[in-house]
């Protein structure tokens, strides 16, 4: 092969990288907000479980440092599962899971009305409806919810018109 050959090889494998990269990162944006979500319904399904199997009121809640709950409506600094006996929403002997740091990835808000989730032992939760909305700004239109319900039923969805409104707010 001469010189001539191989550049012109290397110029179009560039310009087909130079196509191929931006859909590469929408797919794996997308992918992110999907695994947060996934991982979002299976801590909360093992929650409920938690809750059922020990007879124990079990909380999730969003964390910061791993240790205790936080008030606030953000978990995407993490989160954690953990027994309340004692009702004060707080981790009574330490926590029980530990979830991911989605930080810097993918925005996690919860409903303003309620920032935990209380599983009682007949796998009731509690309170208010609550929903998760999971974003990034970048790509406001790939939100995703999870919703968990007073009756302890957890599902996702994809997020509705006003959700991804709120999700190209955020910062």
């Amino acid at each position: 092969m001469s010189l001539i050959e191989q550049v012109m090889v290397l110029t179009i494998v560039a310009v087909l990288m130079g196509a191929a990269v931006p859909p590469m990162r929408h797919l794996i944006s997308r992918n992110e907000l999907r695994v947060a979500q996934t991982d979002f319904i299976g801590a909360l399904r093992q929650t409920r479980q938690t809750a059922v199997l020990s007879g124990r009121r079990t909380i999730l809640c969003p964390s910061w440092h791993n240790t205790g709950c936080s008030t606030e409506t953000n978990w995407d600094n993490g989160w954690l599962l953990a027994h309340d006996r004692n009702r004060d929403d707080q981790p009574d002997d330490g926590p029980l899971r530990v979830g991911h740091d989605y930080q810097g990835k993918v925005f996690i808000r919860s409903s303003n009305g309620r920032h935990i989730v209380r599983f009682h032992p007949d796998g009731s939760a509690s309170g208010s409806n609550m929903t998760l909305l999971f974003c990034q700004p970048s790509h406001p239109s790939d939100a995703l919810v999870v919703v968990v319900s007073n009756a302890g039923r957890v599902r996702g969805a994809h997020a509705s018109d006003a959700q991804i409104a709120t999700c190209s707010t955020l910062h």
